[in-house]
């Protein structure tokens, strides 16, 4: 397969994944639970729909992607554990728009994590557009001191963190982890199924997560993690920003719930940057690519 339809295969499986992930918030917000009743019941259902697609794909191929491979496998299991433990619990303590522009954030830790462990220093231009995202996520956590929030913003920044290492290691791997990101909720599992013991069951209509867990978020973990596979980190990241564009749209249409000002001020800030700067990279990328044609052409 040309390096040419390996990057067009994998803008379209970051799209659909991207996609798909935008309404992965609504979800959980119309199963009307309590967080570890949502997690208990968003990550089982995502953990048996993966097993048994994966057990049927390999009845048909040997050579399916491995569950976990490795040790590199492991690492991003656990970062995506984390990440779905994060991701819940700040869903349940700030607002969407304050927790979709803060994901939004995963880009600059993906540089600074690229930086410190793959030694790919980042260009003027990326430390630019960082430090004005840094701004952008300031201005967010400054509206959010005295409302409550605050504890809720630093869970999304949390999961930012995590996703940015699952996408380091992988990157750092070269291996198919479209699988290891579902088995990855093995963690948030085990510690929802803990303390629901002591709480009980709460949720009001359960199809909605499930319906979550079994198709939605499948669709989009093994997407979005096949990603970095085929295309590069700033264009996984121009995909992982649907849901911070679209997730805001469906709660408002559906919840009514508008966003502050300063998480507007911030996000817009976020928004214009991350776009700006995949661009840019977008156009260096095909700029080396086309030198590289003429250096060597086929």
């Amino acid at each position: 397969m040309s390096t040419h339809t390996d990057h067009q295969k994998g803008l379209l499986i970051t799209a659909i994944g991207g996609l798909t992930l935008t309404v992965d918030i609504p979800l959980i917000r119309l199963a009307d639970g309590t967080p570890w009743t949502i997690m208990m019941l968003r990550t089982a259902t995502t953990l048996l729909a993966g097993l048994v697609v994966w057990a049927v794909w390999r009845s048909f191929d040997r050579n399916a992607p491995r569950l976990i491979p490795g040790w590199s496998g492991l690492a991003v299991a656990f970062c995506y554990g984390m990440t779905g433990i994060c991701f819940v619990t700040a869903v349940y303590h700030t607002s969407t728009a304050d927790l979709v522009f803060i994901l939004a954030f995963n880009t600059v830790f993906a540089a600074l994590l690229s930086w410190l462990f793959l030694k790919e220093r980042p260009r003027p231009a990326t430390v630019i557009a960082m430090l004005a995202m840094i701004f952008g996520v300031l201005i967010i956590v400054g509206g959010s001191v005295g409302t409550g929030h605050l504890f809720g913003d630093f869970m999304a920044l949390c999961s930012t963190f995590f996703v940015a290492l699952a996408i380091t290691i992988s990157r750092a791997s070269s291996e198919d982890m479209g699988f290891t990101a579902l088995v990855g909720v093995i963690l948030p599992l085990v510690l929802a199924v803990f303390m629901i013991s002591g709480e009980g069951v709460h949720v009001n209509a359960p199809w909605w997560i499930v319906f979550n867990g079994a198709v939605i978020m499948p669709i989009s973990f093994f997407c979005l993690a096949n990603g970095p596979k085929y295309i590069s980190g700033p264009e996984v990241a121009m995909f992982y920003l649907l849901e911070t564009v679209l997730a805001p749209v469906w709660v408002w249409l559906i919840f009514a719930e508008e966003p502050t000002r300063n998480s507007l001020i911030g996000g817009s800030i976020l928004i214009v940057t991350l776009v700006a700067h995949s661009l840019w990279q977008l156009h260096e990328g095909r700029k080396r690519r086309a030198a590289l044609a003429v250096v060597h052409p086929t």
